[in-house]
């Protein structure tokens, strides 16, 4: 199964349940509560019913349990349904609908498969279309937690079908239809038809508002957003949730108002938007304490603690989860809680506090029956107890933690006279105990999910512990568990745990196959990967080191050309990869490029930064790829990069920072400079790594000049993002717009006017000055005309965050997110995109060593070919001397975008004002340098 979203429902308090046989069940939440592990990161699966998000979703906080409302909760809509269902009879016992129901609440899926089959079978012998449609659907959902897509797929089928050739449909046949329309959207969002989930929830949504049912209505809008930004719609999708809020805040207080308050909450954590999430978290949590002065309000503080964990504010976190878990009514919010709590103190290091809780959630635990939300916090809890372990002991092979063919024995008892102890909970043992109690319960329940993630956990322990032979027999096993479902969410995983096993084994060449495989399952699971709340800690954390990690298996040991192709490719994917975390969609399209066939006097530089070296892959045309490397520990290499960049200001010293440049230049230039001259090379294209991209590489220094004195520079995303085109100097036009005046807290600009009007004296330009200088002006001068190029000399930031990376007008900030609905707005036939995009006064966010991604996804998202740049904003006057000779330069046509920005910084550098590096060297092209 796919990463899936986290379905967002409607909470209504399990007092109201009523269960009556035939009759047709909607507003139902389902909610399997799972944990999260701080190793592996399980996922939250919520299963709402009513409209509601119908999706599973991962969180990558280490150990953070996500928010997912209570057990079943059923809206009172008995009497209405009565009227309207012809064979409608309240029955005594439970129907076998009703008891899947209570299966799946209980995580025994399983169970709730067999009984919902039986239940279709039996409203199919009574021929009731409604709730035979309502049993299929249900079944789909089942099949999709258990990642039997096609099983699946055949059940909602025949549901839609039934419902088809409904002619009496009333409420309660639209809010099946709903419902049904609903679960089909989630699978297609599952098969990765982002574009047809989009249309069924619309559809959804219609079937609801016809039923006037608003809780379906608001779940299957959220949807609705979850779709838009897997389609790299962000600003449709915060429009649509904006709206639902606007909806929501016209209602009066009530029960309802807190529940969608809260679904929306969710909804906007899960976009990134966690201030909003927050704020409409804190209100939801308002109402329902002042409509009951003693309500269960455990489900929205745990939400508010992990909105709170992900804006790194971990004393409210803890407040918070200390809070639900004694409010709790339930005793699986209360677990999940407690291990959010107990995760989050490990991670801030309150060591007294963890070993206090412990107690209690072992206690809480034992109490659980055996399900799949059991399952998960049990495997939760071994995580945490293996990250604070202390004076453990060691699993001996069979006379230890024993695995007997596909089995495990519980054999393991805990050394110490008092087996409740903290002490005892965190020995090897007993931890392997409580993975061991979670494999059984999980095949009692025939879960094969939950089984493969405490088998793999229980890997990992075996890992840890050097006890490799176990370890890859336990991975193995996990791993052939979740190659018969779709679930490349734990696949990928188990293959990268296996390759970390095998090359720990030396067996280097199964090892590099183990994290292709893991590789491209991340690949396949790119749309999955953008729907994690607190995305760029996952990422950095879960995903990222899969990349790195097999780059540094195929450039060990002399490696062969094979393999240093292969290694290049990886690199370019995790470029890939951290654009879609960056902007949290998939919509950037790639284009594999050969080097020698976009400029055959440019080579292509790829440092990667790993655990014990700098390795660099470099790129001639013609030719067999080249690699070299320093072996430094990434600690000292990144020191080096923190360093320059520091020295890079004027006031400090110019010994050190030619220090910090001539080494890396030592790692990056010296060991080609043969081969860079023989080649003839003109122009140094680098697809730079990690604090590398905060680094201009004109500042490089070889002890006698500056690299840029010798090449002309560019850097790129990756060669599979370019577009090769040279620019067309006959059609030369310039839209130029700025600001030189203070605006929202900002300094003022003064050089801005005299850099437009230098350009203005070399280009042919349309020019928008401070107050015209605005989003809609811009925009309206974008669309009037082509410009091939776009200038805006104006305050802006790049950041890691996408929501902190922005450009200011006269009226607001233009996010990057809506740079390409305000400079693609003439996308007809006739119109050309926009060949440059210069932003001259720019700055990279301070303290942030992952700044210059916001560089590059500006660069992307821009739909500008080549987009001009600073790493930090400058002092006018040598900006606009500097834009007047690029610009210059620009129109003599045997120059590129890149020779052309050499020249303009070779002017300032011979300025003895303006000679160091802090005044030429920040401006950086991205992308097409032709």
């Amino acid at each position: 199964m796919k990463w899936v979203r986290q379905f967002f429902g409607l909470q209504v308090r399990s007092s109201f349940r009523q269960y009556a046989s035939s009759v047709i069940l909607f507003g139902l939440t389902l909610f399997l509560v799972t944990s999260v592990l701080p190793g592996i990161s399980y996922p939250v699966e919520s299963l709402h019913i009513s409209g509601d998000k119908v999706e599973g979703r991962w969180q990558r906080e280490q150990g953070r349990i996500a928010q997912t409302d209570k057990s079943l909760q059923l809206r009172d809509t008995s009497n209405r349904l009565k009227s309207q269902t012809p064979n409608a009879k309240i029955a005594n016992s439970p129907t076998p609908l009703e008891q899947g129901i209570a299966a799946f609440e209980a995580g025994r899926l399983a169970e709730a498969v067999q009984l919902w089959q039986q239940a279709a079978q039996d409203y199919e012998a009574k021929s009731d279309r409604l709730n035979q449609a309502l049993s299929l659907s249900y079944l789909s959902l089942a099949y999709q937690n258990l990642g039997q897509v096609q099983e699946a797929e055949r059940a909602i089928s025949q549901s839609l079908d039934l419902l088809q050739h409904q002619n009496n449909w009333g409420s309660g046949g639209l809010a099946i239809l709903g419902q049904a329309l609903n679960t089909q959207g989630r699978l297609q969002l599952t098969k990765g038809q982002a574009e047809a989930a989009l249309e069924t929830w619309k559809q959804a949504t219609d079937a609801y508002t016809r039923a006037g049912d608003e809780t379906g209505k608001l779940g299957s809008q959220i949807n609705q957003a979850q779709a838009l930004q897997t389609l790299g719609l962000y600003r449709r999708a915060q429009t649509l949730l904006e709206r639902a809020n606007q909806q929501l805040q016209a209602q009066p207080d009530s029960l309802l108002k807190v529940q969608g308050l809260q679904s929306l909450g969710i909804a906007l954590q899960e976009l990134g938007d966690l201030k909003t999430s927050q704020t409409l978290l804190t209100q939801s949590l308002a109402i329902a304490q002042k409509l009951n002065p003693t309500p269960d309000t455990s489900a929205i503080l745990l939400s508010l603690g992990n909105v709170a964990r992900d804006l790194q504010e971990d004393d409210k976190a803890l407040d918070y989860y200390h809070k639900a878990a004694k409010n709790a009514t339930d005793s699986l919010i209360q677990i999940k809680a407690q291990l959010n709590q107990l995760s989050l103190l490990i991670n801030t290091e309150q060591e007294e506090a963890a070993i206090a809780l412990l107690p209690q959630i072992q206690v809480r635990l034992a109490t659980l029956s055996p399900s799949r939300a059991a399952v998960y916090a049990q495997v939760n809890l071994a995580d945490s107890l293996i990250r604070m372990a202390s004076d453990v002991e060691t699993c001996h092979g069979t006379s230890g933690c024993q695995v007997v063919g596909a089995g495990l024995t519980d054999n393991l008892t805990p050394e110490t006279d008092n087996p409740g102890s903290a002490k005892a909970l965190t020995t090897n043992g007993a931890i392997a105990q409580l993975l061991a109690k979670a494999i059984q319960q999980a095949r009692q329940i025939q879960d094969a999910k939950a089984e493969s993630y405490a088998l793999g956990q229980l890997g990992k322990l075996y890992e840890q512990k050097q006890q490799l032979a176990e370890a890859q027999k336990l991975t193995q096993q996990a791993l052939s568990l979740v190659q018969g479902i779709n679930a490349g969410d734990i696949a990928y995983l188990w293959e990268w745990q296996l390759g970390r096993i095998l090359q720990k084994q030396g067996n280097t060449q199964d090892a590099v196959a183990a994290y292709t495989v893991a590789v491209e399952t991340l690949r396949s699971l790119r749309s999955d990967l953008i729907a994690l709340p607190n995305l760029q800690f996952y990422f950095r954390e879960r995903v990222e080191p899969v990349y790195r990690q097999l780059v540094g298996l195929l450039l060990k040991s002399d490696p062969s050309q094979k393999n240093l192709q292969k290694a290049r490719e990886v690199i370019e994917s995790l470029q890939l990869a951290e654009l879609d975390n960056f902007f949290r969609n998939t919509c950037i399209q790639a284009q594999p490029q050969q080097i020698d066939q976009v400029d055959p006097t440019a080579a292509v530089i790829y440092p990667i930064i790993l655990p014990d070296r700098l390795a660099v892959i470099l790129s001639l045309p013609g030719q067999p790829l080249r690699h070299y490397e320093t072996q430094l520990p990434e600690t000292e290499v990144n020191n080096a990069f923190i360093q320059l960049r520091k020295f890079l200001n004027p006031v400090l010293s110019d010994k050190q920072r030619l220090r910090f440049s001539q080494d890396i230049y030592d790692w990056l230039i010296r060991p080609i400079e043969v081969e860079l001259a023989d080649s003839e090379i003109k122009t140094l294209v680098f697809i730079l790594d990690g604090a590398l991209r905060n680094l201009p590489m004109a500042a490089l220094h070889d002890g006698e000049q500056y690299l840029i004195e010798k090449y002309s520079i560019a850097v790129s995303p990756g060669l599979q993002l370019l577009e090769p085109r040279a620019l067309d100097r006959e059609r030369l036009q310039a839209l130029i717009g700025g600001l030189s005046e203070e605006r929202q807290g900002f300094s003022a600009l003064p050089g801005v006017e005299l850099e437009l009007s230098k350009i203005a004296d070399k280009v042919p330009s349309e020019m928008l000055f401070n107050q015209e200088f605005t989003t809609t002006t811009l925009k309206q001068e974008i669309s009037a005309v082509s410009f091939p190029v776009v200038h805006l000399a104006t305050h802006g930031q790049f950041s890691s965050e996408v929501e902190d990376t922005f450009i200011l007008t006269w009226e607001g900030q233009v996010n990057v997110n809506d740079l390409d609905q305000l400079l693609q707005v003439r996308e007809r036939e006739d119109s050309q995109p926009i060949e440059l995009l210069v932003l001259s006064a720019c700055q990279t966010a301070t303290g942030d060593q992952r700044a210059a991604l916001g560089l590059a996804g500006v660069a992307v998202r821009s739909g500008a070919r080549s987009t001009l740049a600073t790493l930090w904003s400058v002092r006018d006057q040598s900006t606009a001397q500097l834009m007047a000779e690029f610009y210059q330069s620009l129109t003599q046509s045997e120059n590129s975008k890149a020779e052309s920005l050499r020249q303009a910084q070779l002017s300032i550098l011979k300025n003895p004002e303006y000679e160091h590096p802090y005044y030429w060297a920040p401006f950086v092209l991205v992308g097409n340098w032709l």
